[in-house]
C-alpha cells in the first residue's frame, strides 16, 4: 500500500510537470483500474485454487517488477509512447495491489475472532490501517520526487519492497488457508446473493465519486494555484499537494478504523447496519455539489476557494470513510465462508470499476468544465451510490 500510493503520486506529479493535459493524465491510470477489474475477478479464483498466501506473494513480487520497469522510461520518447508504457506498468501495479488486497481482506473473514462485533472491529482496523499507510505513500512519493528524482525514487521503493517480501516469506504466520477447493471452476464469478450484487453496485458509484475529484481534478487545480512554473515553486507544490492528499488518506484511514464507535457500538445486527449505510451514503451527496457551486460562483482560483475546498474535501473524506468501512463489513458479513474469495473479488471488481469510471471522468470533466464540472460529476456519482445503497434489504436474506 505504501508503494502503491507513492507510485501514483510520482506518476501524477512527474507527468503533470512535463505538461501532460488532464485527459492525458487520466489515461495514465486507466489500465491500472482496468487491471483491477480483471484481477479482482481472477484473484478470487486463484486464491481458491492456490491459497491466499500464494496470491499475497504474487502481489508483492509484481509490484517490485512494476517499480523496476518504470525506471526504464526514457524522457526522449514521444508522448504516445510514454503514455502507452506508463499505462502498461500501471496496469501491472494494479494487478499487484489487488492481489495483495484481496488476500488480506478475505483472510479477515476466515481468521477474525468470533466474539460479538469481532468481525466489524477487525475489518475496520485492517481497512483503516491499509488506507493510512497508502496515504503516507502519497506524501512519500511527492517527497522522493522532489528530493531524489523520478528514477532514484522508484529504485528506493523497489529495494524496500524486496526486503518486505523476504520478511513475509520468512515470517508469515501459519493460518492463511492454502488451496481451498481443487474443483473450483472459473464460472460463478457473480454472486448468487442479491445483497452482495447491490452492495457492489453501491461500492462502484461510491469510489467513482471520490476518484472523479481525487485522481486529476484537485491535484491539477492545486498545482495551478501553488506553482508559478519555476523549478522551486514546482518542488514546493509537490510537497504541498502530496502532503494534502496524504493527510486526506491518512485521516480517512483513521476514521475507517473508528467506524464501529462512530456508528454506535459493537455487534450491530445487519438490518441496523444496512439502515446506517443508507443514512451515511445520503450525507455524502450534498458535499461535492456545494463545493461545485462555490467553484462555479468564484469563477477562478482564489485563496478563500482553496481554503474552502480543503475543508470541504476533509468533510467529504470523513463521511466517505464511514461509508467505505460499513461496505467493507457488509461484504464479509453477507459473504459465505465457502466462497468468500469469490464474493470479495467480485465486490472489489466493482470497486475497481468505480475507480476506472471516476478516473476517466476526472480528466474529461476537468478539461471540459474545470473544477466546478469535476465536483458536480462527483456529486452525481455520490447520488447514484445513495440510490443503490437504499435498495439493500433491511433483513438478511434467507
Amino acid at each position: 500500500m505504501l508503494s502503491d500510493g507513492a507510485l501514483r503520486m510520482l506518476v501524477l506529479l512527474h507527468f503533470n510537470a512535463l505538461g501532460f493535459t488532464p485527459v492525458q493524465l487520466a489515461w495514465l491510470f486507466l489500465l491500472y483500474e482496468v487491471a483491477g477489474i480483471v484481477t479482482n475477478l481472477a484473484a478470487g479464483w486463484l486464491a481458491a485454487r492456490f491459497g491466499l498466501a500464494a496470491t499475497l506473494y504474487a502481489g508483492l513480487s509484481l509490484q517490485i517488477m512494476a517499480l523496476a520497469a518504470l525506471t526504464q522510461l526514457d524522457p526522449g520518447w514521444a508522448i504516445a509512447a510514454s503514455v502507452a508504457f506508463v499505462m502498461a506498468v500501471q496496469g501491472l501495479s494494479g494487478v499487484a495491489k489487488d492481489l495483495a488486497k484481496m488476500s488480506s481482506k478475505s483472510a479477515v473473514k476466515l481468521l477474525a475472532p468470533s466474539e460479538e462485533g469481532g468481525l466489524f472491529r477487525w475489518v475496520a482496523l485492517l481497512t483503516g490501517s491499509k488506507n493510512a499507510v497508502k496515504g503516507a505513500g502519497f506524501f512519500l512519493g511527492a517527497a522522493l520526487l522532489a528530493l531524489a528524482g523520478f528514477a532514484p525514487a522508484l529504485w528506493t521503493m523497489a529495494a524496500v519492497l524486496m526486503a518486505i517480501l523476504i520478511a513475509v516469506l520468512l515470517f508469515l504466520p501459519k493460518g492463511l488457508p492454502g488451496r481451498m477447493k481443487s474443483a473450483e471452476s472459473w464460472g460463478g464469478w457473480r454472486s448468487p446473493d442479491a445483497r452482495i450484487n447491490r452492495l457492489s453496485l453501491a461500492r462502484m458509484f461510491l469510489f467513482g465519486a471520490r476518484d472523479v475529484w481525487f485522481v486529476v481534478g484537485i491535484p491539477v487545480y492545486f498545482q495551478a494555484v501553488l506553482s508559478d512554473g519555476t523549478p522551486d515553486s514546482r518542488r514546493a507544490a509537490f510537497f504541498l499537494i502530496g502532503g494534502f492528499l496524504a493527510l486526506w488518506i491518512i485521516a480517512y484511514g483513521a476514521v475507517q478504523a473508528m467506524a464501529p464507535r462512530i456508528l454506535g457500538g459493537k455487534g450491530q445486527p445487519l438490518p441496523d447496519t444496512t439502515r446506517k449505510a443508507a443514512l451515511w451514503s445520503g450525507l455524502l451527496v450534498p458535499i461535492p455539489f456545494a463545493l461545485a457551486a462555490l467553484a462555479l460562483w468564484a469563477g477562478e482560483p482564489a485563496p478563500w476557494l482553496t481554503a474552502t475546498l480543503i475543508l470541504g474535501l476533509l468533510a467529504f473524506g470523513f463521511v466517505f470513510a464511514v461509508n467505505s468501512s460499513v461496505h467493507s463489513y457488509l461484504i464479509l458479513a453477507f459473504g459465505s465462508a465457502d466462497r468468500i474469495t469469490r464474493d470479495v473479488g467480485f465486490y472489489y471488481m466493482a470497486n475497481a470499476a468505480g475507480r476506472l469510471i471516476g478516473t476517466l471522468l476526472s480528466g474529461l470533466s476537468y478539461q471540459w468544465g474545470g473544477l466546478a464540472a469535476c465536483l458536480a460529476t462527483a456529486g452525481t456519482m455520490a447520488l447514484l451510490a445513495w440510490l443503490a445503497t437504499r435498495t439493500l434489504p433491511r433483513q438478511p436474506a434467507p
